[in-house]
């Protein structure tokens, strides 16, 4: 006799929180420290304000998040199994984030580790803490999306320094009680997109010097209009690509939850899709870009607002330096909080 067929368990996304600091910086801000207005920032990405974290790292961002989303969740830290920190702010090279945040939140029973990939470091993150649920090998894994945007960004550069904002969410993965979770994914990178987004300063290439200090080479440097032109065909092209590969239409999605970098970015990807633009999760305007917050960050706000229910069908899509790209089919398992 043939061995009972196994049936795959899926990870579920069973808890949402985020962290903002309290700091505003707005377009007329920025008015006054390069020659930019509000106008121009606006109609070319859609940003009116960000937050900014004057006092604290990254893992403050993110220990500021998973301690809401324990809250929501209504566990304790010790309950958890992993926390994996998508991050290219980490508070340092050694020891990771993951394992200061750990200590900050008193999860004394979580591994964890930092995973690198920029914008699109949330989904994969959340793809590598999937594995462990649906493998059993972990019960309840915590997936930190955070970044202190404004310890790397340039201020005297109004190509760069208009886009960032600092912010922290995160997501807890269970065991899929039912039809839910995350169905599938298609992550990408391409490394020949490398000189168009990067930080050169810092790592084992370029040391810390007072040469590397002087020549900002530990801010980040983006070619706006390369990366523009790539990323809009790869979020777009990604995010079809996940629909027609599981035999689904625009029609089946009650939101795409894309990467905030650009508001023509996100307008390409929903026309892609054939999505109204109230199918669209965007919060870009008021928290501008933050890198591996930016999807979770929609998540938790859509789910406190009432917005998602049980059963939506959500395409979560990004496109970062690397480069990298991706998306996620999530069918979403969390009722609405109680009023």
């Amino acid at each position: 006799m043939s061995a009972p067929a196994v049936e795959k368990v899926r990870a579920a996304v069973t808890a949402v929180g985020h962290y903002l600091p309290e700091k505003v910086l707005t377009n007329a801000d920025l008015e006054k420290m390069v020659d930019t207005n509000d106008e121009w920032i606006r109609t070319r990405t859609g940003i009116r304000e960000r937050r900014i974290l004057e006092k604290g790292a990254t893992s403050d961002l993110g220990a500021g998040a998973l301690k809401a989303l324990l809250t929501n969740r209504g566990i304790g830290a010790d309950e958890l199994d992993m926390i994996i920190v998508a991050t290219v702010t980490p508070d340092m090279f050694f020891p990771s984030t993951s394992c200061v945040i750990q200590e900050k939140v008193g999860a004394k029973n979580a591994w964890g580790f930092d995973l690198s990939a920029a914008c699109s470091g949330f989904l994969y993150a959340l793809v590598t803490g999937a594995k462990f649920v649906e493998s059993g090998a972990a019960k309840k894994v915590a997936v930190v999306g955070a970044d202190k945007m404004s310890a790397i960004t340039d201020y005297t550069d109004r190509n760069t320094c208009i886009l960032f904002g600092d912010a922290g969410a995160a997501v807890l993965l269970e065991p899929a009680g039912e039809d839910t979770g995350i169905i599938d994914h298609r992550l990408y990178c391409d490394g020949s997109g490398g000189p168009y987004l990067y930080m050169s300063g810092g790592g084992s290439l370029n040391p810390p010097t007072h040469e590397t200090v002087d020549k900002k080479m530990h801010t980040l440097y983006q070619d706006g209009k390369a990366v523009f032109k790539v990323a809009v065909i790869g979020m777009a092209d990604v995010s079809a690509e996940i629909l027609e590969k599981n035999n689904l239409t625009g029609a089946d999605v009650a939101y795409l939850v894309p990467h905030q970098a650009n508001l023509r970015i996100i307008d390409a990807c929903r026309e892609r899709m054939g999505l109204d633009p109230s199918k669209v999760m965007i919060n870009i305007d008021k928290y501008g870009n933050t890198t591996a917050a930016t999807i979770p960050l929609c998540l938790s706000e859509w789910w406190e607002a009432g917005k998602l229910r049980k059963g939506d069908m959500l395409v979560l899509s990004s496109f970062g330096a690397g480069y990298t790209w991706g998306a996620i089919l999530l069918k979403w398992s969390m009722e609405a909080p109680a009023r």
